[in-house]
């Protein structure tokens, strides 16, 4: 069913198989939230879990719980709960850091298994992949290089011969253009590339299929899809062919073969938990486990299915008529993430247009210089809340509300 008015929403979220969902989210009254790509929603038993961690594991049982709650192998246990969300197996990823601290551990470690000495990024990728990207390449000697992956600048770069590591976003985080993470890995290979996936707005919005890829390394954070909260820990995915001599730069006591021994010197630990390096944020740690527990129930061919019928209401309603709204977005759905991208014609629009929208209860966010980002995350959203979210925002557009001198004051975050 093609829904065409809010009645027709009505009956798709009466019918939707993820409704009972929602339930499991905190949801603020006279808000639809359409920033998950940014940071999710709260699950509803994180509180408690995070309680129960910090009253009874850490304030009764104190440093007992490093062995009787399972402190010392979280890295590894909620590791094991990502896998099946990115398609690898349980022993290939491990929790633990952040995105840019893992980022970089990849980019070394992938730099350390090869003769050459290019790293290829991406011209308009997130920052923290270029900026890590930069440090990595001043500290080993190697050099940066960066194209635009969407057209033939990345084939030509990799049949140069000269490219040691790729470096790509998955989904890009402004136009939510999915890349053929299968495709341009096989290629990479070809020309003798080892790949590094940048996963951060894909997990827990689009299928992932790591290992039967051929991936060699991936990253991503977890406070965004998969709603374990600002500031969450980040994972990292290796393939298990890598293990053996993976060599990444951090050698913490964490990553440490023995670690109980107090060795002097390195040993790294086998399989993924040498690319571990310091104590866990187990606190946090808590937060994703409440989160994973949810996404364990939930299945990831029907998210996509309601993912791509939410961008499509969205865009259908937003874009072609007098509000002038363009979608950055590609509307094939092979090639769109869980975002709708959008701009304004008018030069400096994209600020207050949001800000305006964000007063009316619809939050949204903006990206420089000039995109409306709208995420969609099928596990809380509703296709009412999609259909009203639509008509907000070309209210706001045709209306001119959004050109009242409050919107356009920038906020420190945007």
């Amino acid at each position: 069913m093609t829904p065409t008015t809010r009645a027709d929403c009505v009956e798709l979220d009466r019918t939707d198989p993820l409704a009972a969902f929602r339930e499991e989210f905190v949801l603020p009254e006279g808000v639809i939230y359409l920033d998950g790509n940014s940071l999710g929603a709260l699950p509803r038993a994180t509180p408690g879990r995070v309680a129960d961690m910090i009253e009874r594991e850490w304030g009764r049982d104190l440093i007992a719980s490093w062995n009787t709650a399972g402190w010392w192998d979280k890295p590894r246990t909620l590791g094991a709960k990502i896998a099946p969300l990115v398609g690898a197996d349980p022993d290939e990823v491990i929790v633990g850091d952040g995105t840019s601290t893992n980022l970089f551990k990849a980019v070394v470690a992938a730099l350390r298994m090869s003769d050459r000495d290019v790293v290829l990024g991406e011209s308009g990728n997130f920052p923290t992949d270029l900026y890590v990207t930069e440090g990595a390449a001043g500290l080993t000697g190697a050099v940066q290089r960066r194209v635009d992956p969407d057209g033939p600048e990345l084939a030509a770069a990799l049949a140069t011969g000269e490219v040691a590591v790729l470096l790509l976003s998955h989904v890009d985080y402004r136009s939510g253009t999915l890349r053929d993470l299968p495709a341009i890995t096989r290629m990479a290979h070809e020309h003798g590339a080892l790949v590094v996936w940048d996963l951060c707005h894909s997990v827990g919005a689009v299928p992932i299929e790591l290992s039967r890829s051929g991936a060699d390394f991936a990253v991503g954070c977890t406070y965004k899809y998969l709603n374990a909260g600002p500031g969450a820990p980040a994972f990292l995915y290796a393939a298990r062919r890598h293990h053996a001599v993976a060599d990444q730069p951090l050698s913490g006591w964490h990553g440490h073969a023995n670690p109980f021994d107090f060795a002097p010197d390195y040993e790294p630990a086998p399989g993924v938990s040498r690319f571990l390096s310091g104590s866990q944020p187990l606190v946090a740690d808590a937060a994703l486990e409440a989160s994973l527990d949810v996404w364990a129930k939930a299945d990831m061919a029907q998210v996509r299915v309601k993912s791509l019928a939410m961008t499509d209401l969205f865009l259908r309603i937003t874009t072609g008529g007098r509000a002038g709204l363009e979608s950055v977005t590609p509307l094939d759905h092979a090639h769109r993430g869980s975002q709708v991208a959008l701009l304004q014609p008018e030069a400096g629009a994209g600020y207050p247009i949001v800000r305006a929208l964000i007063e009316r209860g619809v939050i949204g966010d903006f990206r420089a210089p000039d995109v409306m980002r709208f995420g969609f995350t099928p596990l809380y959203l509703r296709y009412v809340d999609v259909y009203d979210a639509a008509t907000a925002l070309v209210e706001v557009v045709e209306s001119g509300e959004w050109r009242q001198e409050r919107f356009s004051r920038r906020a420190q975050v945007t």
